[in-house]
């Protein structure tokens, strides 16, 4: 552990160097390359120490630390007190003004520590507190011992506390000393920074906050970090303060400012980097929405000419005399096709010619959507000068701030650890797919039981029930499932032992993201592809357990089935789920705030004020990013059934950035800031829902939708084979094509089935013969066309994708070139510098 201030070394003791600097000189100081000579003593030489300033001080030799062998750098002057640092600067040239302090960095000769600081010439002034940790006053007497240990641990490492007392709960304000951000600034500075002449810029209050988190986060304590010491229960709660949010709370965390640009650049300020970030992308995402929404709405209303125009629905509705067969074990009755009428022309409302278009422009769209983001997101990072920032290095910056002792953690890779993973992943996607069976098993049941219900509706819309409650149960089911992937996801994520943070976020994404897929779409790919395909016919019915009937699709079309679905699921996802997003927390704050803040003093009362904010932990933006991203999954990937999903996402966003605001700022405690140029692995992610929304889209139009088979009929069996004709539909007699027949005699027990003495025949959805009731020639036809036109649509809005990948640059051409244009001033100063020095006389040693 680095003492925070040692003695100064005596006269004639083992110290290889000195480094002076006044701390407004700090920021724009030079630092060697690493193993260059720091003016011939060689400071940087040893990677284990931090490397030092150029130009900007002095080097004594080994023995004389207090004579006058310092070598001349460029001036020459024992170092003996503060005011004979100033002269120093002084006779330099070098302006500084009254308040400025110096400190004086020594490196021991054991090379045992780093630089440290030996002399502080002016105290710095009272500065605001950046973190609060919270015990509970009547905590044991061994816990008190701990967390007094652990706060001071804090001060050995450079930190401040103080310690205010409540009625019931102890307050520490913790914040860290001012050469602890000069170390952060100076690790971080690059060779050919800025010139030494250039004042220091204040420490932005988001680095701030993210040193002080760090350091606070590794801290230990009898053998157990902060996090392991408020499981413990020796802490209650650790928290940054809110401290000038006035801004956020009146420009954007509010419902009026919904249709108002979202200040990107404040949020920056104040919540870091990647709390913007996910904002701008939401924005971004939501502007983008408005388009999609457009044509979903022009689509989906387009079906309304249809309405009563379309000759399928009119046969439909005309169909007196054709009867279906039976659909379940309880309900033994013939029901006229003509009763269909409703859900036939609802049908044509999403299940048009405009779909294939729509999903191909969905297609397109989600391709224009991430290229733009990667140019806007270009241009935000260069606005913010993070084009250069290295995330990696941040880290080992804040790893040394910690701890000088720190040795740098290599990457490793096990296959064995790799091996356990990936068996034990897929058994968890193998139990989300059996999720998806009890959801079939709970219709068939639900459908047995709504078929002898002693009510009337229930007894005739018994598929619609059963679509409506399954739809239900998935819905709770996800929520259920949600909570349990989380937890699976973190073991699965520690087991790996990820070298960073940011590397345990990327593969904690991953496998979390895998999970809720399965979770979310399992059901949905089982009525978009196998519901009503594996059931047999009547009279041999394929039965759950040898006793219940498998589920049918609805009887205007399995498309209905899918869209009811996706539109009670989207429907309480965006309205059910924000507003218990919004009121558990306003309920919490208001229980919370009850307790009352009341206290003399205003510093304590502030401190209270911020502990009664509700708690955020490390996955509360990822939680919101992880929402996103299954909205963005349900508006694209079966947007071929559902038209009306970015409609539903553009109005949900809308309130989402709003509801986030007022969390962030007015509800939740402050969230600790972090650096980032990206928003990291959900980029992946868009583009692996992207590639899946092509898939699913061309498996729906081509296996879900009636699409392929009205073409295939209209151009091979209808009236219009041979030519089109005027006064003929050329859809007429579709719907007795597309039902096949089946004989009532050929029911093992057709003496149950209602009315079954006066109907010879009924008729099911399928293509089969009548005789021998396997599948007719136009069903193998209908599938070779169904895969033809699954391949010709993915390679075409695949190429679509790629076309457009290309046609749109990730980086603006302007930021491509501002960037250039700093590479070469960089260059040219450099090279303008050693061109000076090669021409001027060498400098000899006094």
């Amino acid at each position: 552990m680095t003492p925070r201030s040692p003695k100064p070394p005596e006269r004639g003791k083992g110290f290889k160097g000195v480094q002076v600097w006044p701390s407004s000189k700090l920021a724009g100081a030079r630092q060697p390359h690493r193993g260059q000579s720091s003016h011939g003593r060689g400071l940087a030489s040893d990677p284990n120490v931090p490397l030092g300033l150029q130009d900007v001080f002095m080097v004594a030799n080994n023995e004389n630390i207090g004579g006058n062998a310092f070598k001349k750098y460029p001036c020459r002057e024992r170092i003996e007190s503060c005011e004979t640092v100033r002269e120093h600067f002084h006779w330099c040239g070098e302006s500084v003004k009254g308040e400025d302090s110096f400190q004086i960095l020594v490196e021991p000769e054991n090379d045992s520590l780093p630089l440290m600081e030996i002399n502080t010439c002016k105290t710095e002034a009272s500065e605001p507190w950046d973190y609060v940790l919270v015990v509970n006053r009547h905590t044991e007497r061994e816990r008190r011992n701990i967390y007094l240990q652990f706060l001071e641990n804090l001060k050995g490492k450079g930190f401040q506390y103080e310690v205010k007392d409540d009625q019931k709960k102890v307050f520490c304000g913790i914040r860290a000393e001012s050469w602890i951000f000069d170390l952060y600034c100076t690790l971080l500075l690059e060779p050919e920074d800025q010139a030494p002449t250039q004042r220091l810029t204040p420490i932005p209050p988001t680095t701030r906050i993210r040193i002080v988190h760090f350091v606070l986060k590794n801290t230990t304590a009898a053998g157990d970090t902060l996090g392991d010491l408020i499981k413990k229960g020796v802490f209650e709660a650790k928290f940054p303060l809110h401290k000038g949010e006035g801004d956020l709370k009146t420009k954007w965390a509010q419902w009026r400012n919904m249709f108002q640009k979202q200040p990107i650049d404040d949020i920056r300020c104040y919540f870091g980097e990647k709390v913007a970030l996910y904002f701008a992308w939401l924005g971004w995402y939501t502007y983008m929405l408005v388009p999609a929404a457009l044509f979903g709405l022009i689509t989906f209303l387009s079906g309304f000419s249809l309405f009563n125009a379309s000759q399928i629905s009119k046969e439909i509705c005309e169909a007196h005399d054709i009867f279906m067969c039976p659909r379940g074990d309880h309900s033994r009755r013939y029901q006229r096709l003509s009763d269909t009428c409703t859900f036939a022309k609802l049908t044509h409302l999403f299940d048009n010619e405009g779909t294939v278009v729509f999903a191909i422009f969905m297609a397109l769209w989600a391709t224009v959507f991430l290229e733009i983001w990667k140019r806007q997101r270009a241009k935000v990072v260069l606005h913010w000068d993070l084009y250069g920032w290295d995330e990696d290095q941040e880290e080992m910056a804040l790893q040394l701030i910690n701890d000088p002792h720190y040795k740098l953690q290599r990457h490793e890779h096990s296959y064995l650890r790799s091996t356990i993973i990936l068996i034990l992943s897929l058994f968890m996607i193998c139990f989300m797919i059996g999720m998806a069976h009890i959801l079939v098993v709970y219709r068939v049941l639900a459908a047995a039981l709504f078929s002898s219900s002693a009510l009337p509706f229930l007894e005739e819309q018994v598929t619609t029930a059963v679509v409506v409650t399954g739809a239900l149960v998935h819905y709770v089911t996800i929520t259920i499932m949600t909570m349990a992937n989380k937890r699976v996801a973190l073991k699965l994520c520690d087991f790996e032992k990820p070298r960073t943070l940011s590397e345990q976020e990327s593969k904690f994404t991953i496998k979390f993201f895998t999970l809720q897929f399965f979770a979310h779409f399992s059901s949905l790919i089982y009525i978009a592809f196998i519901l009503g395909r594996i059931n047999g016919h009547p009279g041999k019915s394929v039965r759950l357990a040898g006793l219940w009937k498998l589920e049918e699709c609805h009887l205007s079309g399995c498309m209905m089935d899918l869209f009811l679905q996706m539109a009670i699921i989207m429907g309480l996802k965006q309205t059910l789920s924000n507003c218990i997003e919004y009121l558990k927390p306003w309920l919490a704050h208001k229980c919370r705030s009850m307790r009352g803040c009341e206290s003399s003093d205003p510093e304590l009362r502030d401190w209270k004020h911020n502990y009664h904010l509700n708690p955020v932990h490390t996955f509360s933006l990822f939680d919101e990013f992880m929402e996103m991203m299954m909205q963005y999954g349900f508006t694209t990937i079966f947007v071929a059934a559902f038209p009306l999903a970015p409609l539903l996402a553009l109005f949900s966003n809308l309130v989402q950035i709003r509801l986030d605001a007022i969390k962030m700022v007015r509800l939740q405690r402050r969230l600790v800031p972090r650096k980032a140029k990206d928003i990291g692995t959900w980029l992946q992610v868009l583009k692996t829902i992207g590639v899946l929304a092509v898939i699913a889209n061309g498996m729906v139009i081509a296996f879900t939708s009636e699409f392929i088979p009205r073409v295939v009929y209209k151009y091979r069996y209808g009236p219009c084979r041979e030519g089109a004709h005027p006064e003929v539909d050329c859809l007429t007699g579709y719907v007795n094509h597309s039902l096949s027949v089946f004989y009532t005699k050929d029911f093992n027990d057709s003496v149950r089935i209602q009315g079954s003495e006066h109907i010879t025949e009924c008729r099911y959805r399928d293509y089969r013969n009548a005789h021998d009731h396997n599948f007719s020639e136009q069903f193998w036809v209908l599938l070779a066309i169904r895969l033809a036109f699954l391949i010709l649509f993915e390679h075409v809005a695949l190429c679509i994708k790629l076309v457009a990948a290309w046609f749109v640059p990730d980086v603006p051409q302007k930021v491509k070139n501002t960037v250039l244009v700093e590479k070469y001033q960089r260059l040219r100063d450099k090279y303008q510098r050693v061109q000076k020095m090669c021409s001027s006389p060498k400098s000899t040693t006094v």
